[in-house]
């Protein structure tokens, strides 16, 4: 019997604003996915192509997630693992073994065993479906920020710390949905 392999991703630890994001996918042993990659190497309507040919055929999919006041709680870094932590405990089979895009795991040997992969996004087909679905999951999150608050740019810049983000910030103050902890933000809230 095929052993059920998650591949887990995050998106979303380096923006001032919103939920780091990630998702948890097992694929099937066949399946049919041309152009599956690290989603920051497709373009958003390649990304939005994929994601609805994932979910298709996904054996499983969950979404895990980390608010702004867990992020500012606990340090990026594990409200991180929270997230991949919650969408690994989402999935609606449960895995034999996780395979995690980076250097570091989350705890989840009490589901299956795990293993951290750098570059993984780009080298295992069930990490890149999971970076797609995160990064689907959260640009979509930032265009309807963006509808709230049009003078933020969020559409553009998904809440990254870019000029045209600090111009904003500058100019129409820190949102609820801004990470309080991180230095740009805490330095204008002093």
């Amino acid at each position: 019997m095929q052993k059920l392999i998650a591949g887990v991703d995050e998106v979303g630890r380096g923006p001032l604003v919103g939920a780091v994001v990630t998702a948890a996918v097992i694929l099937p042993a066949e399946y049919d996915i041309p152009g599956l990659n690290d989603s920051k190497k497709l373009t958003e309507k390649k990304r939005e192509l994929l994601y609805d040919v994932i979910l298709e055929q996904a054996l499983s999919w969950s979404l895990g997630r980390a608010e702004v006041d867990e992020i500012d709680q606990l340090n990026i870094l594990y409200a991180t693992m929270l997230a991949m932590r919650r969408a690994v405990e989402g999935l609606s089979v449960k895995p034999d073994h996780a395979q995690i895009d980076g250097n570091r795991c989350p705890d989840i040997e009490h589901i299956c065993s795990v293993e951290a992969i750098i570059k993984g996004d780009g080298l295992i087909p069930a990490i890149s479906a999971a970076s797609i679905i995160a990064k689907v999951t959260r640009d979509r999150e930032m265009r309807a920020l963006d509808a709230l608050y049009p003078e933020y740019g969020f559409a553009q810049h998904k809440g990254y710390p870019t000029k045209q983000h600090f111009t904003a910030l500058e100019e129409h103050g820190v949102l609820a949905e801004h990470r309080k902890s991180f230095a740009p933000v805490k330095k204008l809230l002093s």
